[in-house]
Order: structure tokens, then C-alpha cells, then sequence
């Protein structure tokens, strides 16, 4: 199935409704012209796992290429990193020294870190090089799982920095005992954390496309007597463009996390995993040009 995403030429234009392209300019292209819409776009260079301190310095160097473009644009822009891109996995103090250059990279255009979650395996690594930043860099934000079990009390533990997050469902496959699995029941937690970022976060990042979740948000900043622009909307480039401009219309703060590289098989399966919609959308596709 990898083989024939990648390599078929029926599949390409559908890939390219969801990742901007193999470049960094056809990010930059894109967060242009989100831009032009009133949208702000998050800087997205796909891939993860890396193993050897020579990747870490390669995808570190791709990330500072891409600052000096925002820098170069004046693209509205955020960057967004994976920390196992950075050698989390065999050198935290390493990958902590990448993450301080590149959030003092990031200050210095203008602009700022958004730290991605992955597996986890990886939460409490990755909360603690965090919180080994957040003194230099309280505006790196971080992206915290509603559907794992551990995430209210993760955020507890960090109430008093007061942290800026990016709440997401959570898009990697865990087990039961370690997430929960049931719609019903991330939806309450995504809701519960909601009301807790607002009362003891900094400008929480609400990355949903559930218009209910978003509501939900929104009223919750009206009953703490918040403006439109103590929070952001957050959604993924080619999902639901529309709801996305209507919200930057109605004067709220939008950011579409714009995805580019050649790694981008897994991240596509896991959009496809997680909206059935999007892979309503994908066989649809494919079978319109067979």
C-alpha cells in the first residue's frame, strides 16, 4: 500500500489536498496564500524517529532553513517540531540543545516553537524538555493528547508555568489501558482540559476540526469574560478549509498546520485513521480516476 501511495501517479493530487508538498517552498507557497485569508499557517517539516545524531543535526538544520524563510517571507508562521526528529530518543541534552537554537532562531524573525506529542512513549521526555526550556522560552508551545489517561494529570504537574498548549485528540494507535478509545469519552476529556487551559494556561491552541469541541471553546471564553484573540483555532491543511476561513472572518485566530517533506506516508495514514471522513474523501478520490 506504501509503495503504491508513494509511487502512483493516480494518488499524488489526493495526497496533496492534506501535505503542501516535498518542498519547503511549497509551504511556504501555501501558508501564503492561507495567509491572504486571514489564516496563520504552522510550519510542519514531516518525519520522525530519527535514530543517529547526524539525522538530528540534518532535520535541525532543515528546521533552521525554514526560520530564515519565515525571516526571508514575512510569512505569519509558527514552526512546529517532532522531537524524535531531534534525537530524543538517544540523546535528550542533545535534543535540548537543538530545541534552545532553534526557539531562540524562531524569537529572533518574529515567530515560535510549537512542540508536537507523539507517542507515549515519548510524553514524559518530551514534557521534560519542556519544562527545561520554559524558563528561557515561555512561548514554546507544546501539544498535550486529550485521549490519553495521563494528560489532566500531566498538565497538574505543570499548573504553576502556566503552560501554552496545543490540544489535540491524539492520532497514534495506543492501547486501552493507556487511552481511552470511545468517542464519547475524548470528547468529554478534550472538553474538560478545554475549560482547564483556559483557567490556568496561556493562550490555549484549540486544534479541532469538531465544530461542537470549537463551540464548546468559544463559550467557555465567554463565560470567563475573554476577547476572541485569548485563543487560537488550530486545523490541518486541507480539512475543512471552509469552516477555517468562516472562523478567521468571524474574528477569531486561526492556524493551519501545514505539512511538507517527503516523509509524509505516516502522517497521511494517520489522518486517514483518524477522520473516517478523510478517508471517505481519499477512496473517493482514487476511485474517480480509476
Amino acid at each position: 500500500m506504501q509503495n503504491f501511495i508513494s509511487q502512483s501517479k493516480l494518488t499524488r493530487p489526493v495526497v496533496a489536498r492534506f501535505v503542501a508538498g516535498d518542498h519547503l517552498e511549497d509551504a511556504v507557497n501555501a501558508i501564503q496564500d492561507l495567509n491572504s485569508r486571514g489564516i496563520g499557517g504552522i510550519l510542519d517539516l514531516l518525519g520522525e524517529g530519527v535514530t543517529d545524531p547526524d539525522g538530528a543535526q540534518g532535520a535541525a538544520d532543515e528546521y533552521l532553513t525554514s526560520i530564515k524563510r519565515i525571516e526571508e517571507t514575512k510569512i505569519d508562521t509558527t514552526v512546529s517540531i517532532k522531537l524524535t526528529q531531534l534525537g530524543l530518543a538517544f540523546d535528550k541534552g542533545s535534543c535540548i540543545d537543538h530545541v534552545r537554537r532553534l526557539a531562540a532562531e524562531a524569537r529572533a524573525v518574529g515567530t515560535y516553537v510549537e512542540i508536537d506529542m507523539e507517542q507515549s512513549e515519548y510524553v514524559f521526555d518530551t514534557i521534560d524538555v519542556y519544562r527545561a526550556l520554559h524558563p528561557d522560552f515561555p512561548d514554546l508551545r507544546l501539544a498535550m493528547q486529550a485521549y490519553l489517561r495521563r494528560t489532566a494529570v500531566d498538565l497538574e504537574t505543570m499548573a504553576t508555568l502556566k503552560p501554552k498548549v496545543r490540544l489535540v485528540k491524539g492520532a497514534y494507535a495506543e492501547p486501552e489501558e493507556i487511552a481511552f478509545q470511545k468517542k464519547n469519552e475524548i470528547d468529554a476529556q478534550y472538553k474538560f482540559l478545554t475549560e482547564w487551559l483556559f483557567e490556568r494556561g496561556t493562550m490555549p491552541a484549540i486544534a479541532s476540526h469538531d465544530e461542537r469541541l470549537i463551540d464548546h471553546a468559544k463559550a467557555v471564553a465567554l463565560h470567563l469574560g475573554l476577547d476572541k484573540d485569548s485563543f487560537e483555532v488550530q486545523m490541518l491543511y486541507g480539512i475543512r478549509p471552509q469552516l477555517q476561513e468562516k472562523l478567521a472572518a468571524d474574528g477569531y485566530k486561526v492556524r493551519t498546520y501545514v505539512p511538507f517533506g517527503s516523509a509524509w506516508y505516516p502522517y497521511l495514514m494517520r489522518r486517514m485513521a483518524e477522520r473516517p471522513a478523510n478517508l471517505k474523501f481519499f477512496l473517493r478520490a482514487l476511485a474517480s480516476r480509476n
